[in-house]
């Protein structure tokens, strides 16, 4: 093993520490109030379905087997005030993520603000608007109170999918593990957030958008999840936990920007990015789709049963 490679391992073993890291592996403590999942009822047939709790959003089945898929996203004080504009634009934008990993379309999207008065939000509103204008889903009300010390901000969002949902319960031994990132963009200032958003036209936006509903209507793959905070490393260990599984995620592989580190790549944020599993044959079908829109989708890896992440750069192995 080359000093080089001792190094990339010696990082990427310092990510067990990384705090965006332990939140997501302790992510089944929000919810455990609740239980591992909740019934609704469907009025007009008289039955209950599951919803399961863990997925990017919450899938609630409807008589025709479609779904509604409802989510939603808080943005901490700190970022509300060192860039409104920014943290008003990502409330919007990361909701958005969620209904598009579960293969859904957005609906609309509500806000509920808290501040001292209507001028303190006057960039959060800017960002919002900017958000909603460029991916095409309104906002359609919400709630509005002043005289607050503290700002806070958070968003809901309606969206809406057919029978064929991608969930993160659904990856199974054997699948391929892709990794899908648009990398046309920058870091956002000091932010561990890969920007391809604020920069990209509104169309280009709403056709990706679009992309993996595509993916879920063709059925070629059962199971994703956007890549949010705590990065790939993150996403993959909830991945694994809800599923059930494991994967090896192979480096060599795995497309970043020239400049970046692994470390930092691992647990930055893309603006768009998911994960994805599907069956060997469809692997290429959902490859050429993002390359046609000039989006990276790489072949990393595999579902196993031994529930570890395996990380592979050249002939070393991680047991992360």
């Amino acid at each position: 093993m080359t000093l080089e490679h001792t190094n990339i391992l010696s990082e990427i073993t310092e990510l067990r520490k990384h705090p965006h890291i332990l939140d997501k592996q302790h992510i089944e403590d929000t919810y455990e109030n609740l239980g591992k999942q909740v019934t609704h009822s469907v009025f007009f047939n008289h039955t209950t379905q599951p919803i399961q709790l863990g997925d990017d959003t919450a899938a609630i089945q409807q008589e025709d087997g479609s779904y509604l898929l409802l989510a939603a996203e808080g943005i901490v004080t700190d970022f509300l005030e060192n860039d409104p504009w920014f943290a008003g634009y990502s409330a919007i934008m990361v909701n958005i993520s969620d209904i598009c990993s579960m293969g859904g379309l957005p609906v609309a999207v509500t806000d509920t603000l808290y501040a001292k008065n209507a001028s303190d939000t006057k960039l959060i509103w800017e960002g919002m608007l900017a958000a909603a204008n460029n991916y095409g889903v309104p906002i359609v009300g919400g709630h509005t109170c002043y005289h607050n010390d503290n700002k806070a901000l958070s968003v809901s969002i309606l969206g809406k999918s057919t029978n064929h949902l991608l969930s993160s319960f659904d990856a199974q031994e054997g699948d391929e593990v892709l990794i899908i990132t648009d990398l046309n963009g920058a870091y956002y200032k000091e932010y561990p957030f890969w920007n391809a958003s604020t920069t990209s036209s509104p169309k280009r936006l709403q056709q990706l958008a679009k992309l993996p509903y595509t993916i879920a209507n063709n059925q070629w793959s059962n199971c994703a999840k956007d890549i949010s905070m705590g990065g790939i490393i993150g996403t993959l260990l909830m991945l694994m936990n809800t599923s059930k599984v494991g994967i090896n995620l192979n480096l060599d592989l795995l497309a970043k920007p020239l400049e970046t580190s692994w470390n930092k790549w691992l647990v930055s944020f893309p603006s768009y990015g998911y994960i994805m599993t599907c069956k060997a044959e469809n692997t290429e079908k959902i490859q050429q789709l993002f390359i046609d829109h000039e989006i990276e989708c790489n072949r990393v890896g595999n579902v196993i049963s031994e529930r570890e992440l395996f990380i592979q750069h050249e002939n070393n192995t991680l047991k992360f």
